[in-house]
């Protein structure tokens, strides 16, 4: 799985299966969601399930409209972080429905119950996404089982069409839409220091964090500007592409605060990212420099501070309900599931002193 490519002689071994596998049909544009039954017909398919998150319904309502005869049925039902119980809910619905393609709408949580039904029933998959996560370009999802989030990868996962309309995306309550805009950003980040990308996918991490550190603010003082709101989407679509080339500590963090203690994908992936982010750049510097000159700064963790002030999202995880004494059992978990690739040590001291500066609120640097 390892990667690596030099300058001078320009030697390069990219990691093959699922890590910088990318979905091999990409529509972009306002409206393009217009275009939806046409996609189910490049597959031959008759017999389309949608997915939907139930607060995304109506969306999924007007995708049934759209494809009339060629869709079997709705399954509004995704939850954020996978529970494993409703992978294996939505596989059997599919079996009983004899649905020949998936289209999931909405945000991670649909995105991510496409995958997990994906996993164990190969299905053409098109997604629809309508937040900023950037799961739908990837092969790989975190299926939470008996408390703990934990990695599944497959090509049986990697959406076969992904449909990207910035219409779609107008309705985001502010909050919400911002967390996810973070997200996507952490993508960018937590990819530039994994020895699994590959010299493409880094490319598209750095262009996604330019294009994200500018169009993040525009959305949040404008959120009625397409333009912007177009900007903002193209950005997390290349954050998608970066988080192909796998991850490390910030993600691992993250998914440690969602998939065990609850707290909101987003915001799980947006509050610890400036303290990670603080904490890698002293293993990494060639790396943040990359991404600090693309993001127009000089410290990438407190830039990402003030960007989530000026946004107006939460800086504390004490304010979500995550209490102090649940650190060491977060600790304890992200340690374990932790998967070797972080440029920083991954000690219990590292991971509890982030963890503690998150539930200040402390600004690094």
């Amino acid at each position: 799985m390892n990667a690596a490519f030099q300058h001078g002689d320009r030697r390069i071994s990219t990691p093959g299966g699922v890590y910088n596998a990318l979905p091999p049909r990409i529509v972009f544009g306002v409206g393009a969601i217009a275009g939806i039954a046409e996609e189910v017909e490049r597959f031959g398919a008759r017999r389309a399930l949608v997915l939907s998150t139930p607060g995304r319904s109506a969306l999924g309502d007007e995708v049934v409209r759209r494809l009339d005869d060629r869709c079997v049925g709705i399954l509004p039902e995704a939850v954020s972080q996978v529970p494993i119980e409703l992978a294996k809910h939505g596989q059997e619905r599919a079996r009983e429905l004899g649905a020949d393609c998936l289209i999931s709408v909405g945000g991670g949580a649909s995105i991510g119950l496409g995958k997990g039904i994906g996993l164990e029933l190969p299905l053409p998959i098109i997604a629809v996404p309508t937040t900023y996560s950037g799961s739908e370009m990837t092969g790989f999802c975190g299926i939470t089982i008996d408390g703990v989030k934990r990695m599944h990868t497959s090509l049986n996962m990697l959406a076969s069409t992904v449909v990207y309309d910035p219409a779609l995306t107008l309705s985001l309550p502010h909050e919400a839409g911002m967390a996810s805009a973070l997200n996507a950003l952490a993508h960018c980040i937590d990819v530039i220091y994994v020895p699994t990308v590959s010299p493409t996918v880094l490319l598209a991490a750095i262009e996604g964090a330019r294009v994200l550190a500018h169009a993040i603010p525009r959305v949040a003082r404008e959120p009625a500007d397409i333009e912007a709101r177009s900007d903002l989407l193209f950005g997390a679509h290349l954050a998608g592409a970066a988080l192909t080339g796998g991850f490390a500590l910030q993600h691992g963090l993250a998914h440690t605060l969602g998939g065990s203690f609850g707290v909101a994908h987003g915001l799980s992936h947006a509050l610890v990212l400036p303290h990670v982010a603080a904490y890698n750049a002293r293993f990494a510097q060639p790396a943040f420099a990359r991404i600090a000159a693309a993001m127009g700064v000089e410290n990438v963790g407190a830039a990402i501070f003030d960007l989530m002030v000026e946004v107006g999202l939460p800086i504390r995880l004490k304010d979500l309900g995550f209490k102090e004494a649940d650190i060491p059992r977060a600790v304890e978990i992200t340690v374990e599931t932790d998967n070797g690739l972080n440029p920083g040590p991954v000690t219990a001291e590292a991971v509890h002193g982030i963890l503690q500066a998150a539930y200040e609120g402390t600004r690094p640097g």
